[in-house]
């Protein structure tokens, strides 16, 4: 493993969501993105997330790992910390 990458990882996730939005919106006429874990999984790949963990990941790989941390994270009530730095931290230590 790479280090703790969990700020930059998160930052990268940040920048996922910030992104995707803007897809949604644009692309989509704002229409929810039913395949919003393959969109941000494809956008952190090809933003270099396999360096950040220090080993190379699959847009499959990490879209399923999305879909599935995030039925996770939707059970945490109240949530104490962002998707974001939530998803980081798992994936640093499960990926």
């Amino acid at each position: 493993m790479a280090g703790d990458r969990i700020d930059e990882i998160t930052l990268l996730l940040e920048q996922a969501g910030q992104a995707h939005g803007r897809y949604e919106q644009t692309e989509l006429k704002g229409v929810y993105d039913q395949q919003w874990s393959r969109w941000y999984a494809g956008y952190v790949v090809e933003q270099g997330i396999s360096a950040l963990l220090g080993h190379v990941v699959t847009v499959d790989q990490v879209a399923a790992f999305f879909a599935s941390s995030n039925l996770d994270y939707e059970k945490i009530k109240p949530a104490v910390e962002s998707w974001a730095h939530y998803t980081a931290r798992r994936i640093q230590a499960e990926l």
